[in-house]
This record gives structure tokens, sequence and C-alpha cells, in this order.
């Protein structure tokens, strides 16, 4: 017996947090009845468990890179039929992204049907490192550097420290490139973080999620993880 929502996320359907919200919404069912406690078991192998009127069934996981371009959603759907991420990618599965980009941000972005591997990448407490190229105006001094690795102030609360440098500069156009390595995940965190140093972001691409990167991916393009990046994500994500 195991917890309804850790069935429904090991399925493939979503993650385990937004499984609990369809069970707290009643769209979930067991042998028949409607199901809205989160504290409810079931056995995936002899009880009948219903998503939505579409029977539970185990897919084989998949797991997918995708170095997603600019102006494209990080989700399934968009109702205004906008680009989003599952466009580019060929498969039958049920694969979902694991956490977002803003919309105007290309990069790394990584796509499964595995809810447990996507909940323990997305918690907060695993603290799995991004490393972020941003095209800047001006160019930091070294005491904006500094500020950026002993954290920034937003909304009333610091960021964790962080790795920051100048990688290029281009004193004709005052412009320069910034690497920052983070390993939060707060809503546009990246660009607030430059603005509040003085440095607004024209252009923002995560290089990097964990261990994987975009070495051999253009923008719109993707592949299969190997198996050794799966496992190297899951330990990132347990220590």
């Amino acid at each position: 017996m195991e917890r309804l929502q850790k069935i429904i996320a090991k399925a493939g359907i979503t993650s385990r947090r937004k499984a609990e919200k369809l069970i707290e919404d009643g769209r979930v069912e067991v042998n028949g009845k409607k199901v809205t406690e989160l504290g409810a078991k079931a056995n995936q192998q002899t009880d009948k468990i219903v998503v939505d009127g579409v029977p539970l069934e185990n897919e084989e996981p998949v797991y997918y890179l995708l170095y997603k371009p600019a102006g494209v959603i990080s989700s399934v759907s968009d109702e205004a039929g906008r680009k989003v991420v599952t466009d580019y990618i060929t498969t039958e599965k049920r694969i979902y992204p694991v956490g977002r980009l803003d919309y105007d941000t290309s990069g790394a972005i990584i796509l499964t049907n595995d809810g447990e591997f996507a909940n323990q990448l997305m918690h907060p407490k695993y603290k799995v490192e991004k490393t972020y190229y941003a095209k800047v105006e001006g160019i930091p001094d070294k005491e904006a550097i500094k500020q950026l690795r002993r954290g920034i102030e937003i909304d009333g609360h610091k960021t964790s420290p962080a790795f920051a440098k100048v990688r290029q500069t281009n004193n004709r156009k005052g412009t320069s490139l910034v690497e920052l390595v983070i390993h939060e995940g707060r809503n546009r965190q990246v660009r607030r973080m430059l603005e509040a140093v003085g440095h607004p972001v024209l252009k923002l691409r995560r290089e990097q999620y964990g261990v994987v990167d975009l070495q051999g991916l253009n923008a719109g393009e993707y592949r299969e993880l190997k198996p050794y990046e799966v496992k190297k994500l899951r330990e990132s994500a347990v220590t």
C-alpha cells in the first residue's frame, strides 16, 4: 500500500505536489469511489485508480533535456495558443517540465513523466545548482560581484550565496556577460538579482541544470538524458 499521490506521481501524470491537488479537488477515484483525503492509500496492482476519468497505467519513465528557445512557455499547454516546451519533443508519453524557465529566458529545461524524480529536483531543500549566462547592461565592478556572491535582498528575503563572475566585456557596446550559479528558484530571480546591483539583463540563458548542459544542442533541439545523468541528478537531489 502506498499513498495515492505517490502512486499518481510515479505513473507519470504529474508531480506529487500537483497530485495532491488533484485528490483534494475530487478528481481521483479508487475502485469507483471518489477520494479527497491526502492520507489515503492504495495498492496499484489490485486497486482500480482513475484520474479525471482515465484509468491509471504505469509508463516507462523517460527523461529529456530541451534547449528551450526564448518566447516559449514552460508548460504542457497555453490558453493563448503560444508555443510550449512539449511541442518540441516527439513522444506519446505524458511528459511535463521540471520547474520553469521564464517566457523570455532560453536554455536547459528537463522534461519527464517521472513525478518522483521531478519532485526531488524541484524541492527547495535539495539545492540543485543551475548555471545562467546573462548579457547585461554595463560592466559589473568588484563590489557588484561581491554583492551577488553574498546574496541580494528580494521581497524582504535575502538570496543564498551564489557563484558570480564576469566572463566577457564589450566596452564599445557597454555590455558584459555574467555567469551566475544559484540553487534557488524564485520568480525571475537572476534578472532581479542583476537589476538590484545596477545591471539589467538584456538576454538570459540557463546553460546548465545540475550535471547536464546544453553542449551539442541548438535552440529548439532536445536529447534523452543518459542513465548516468539521471543517476547523478537523483544523487544531487538527496545530498
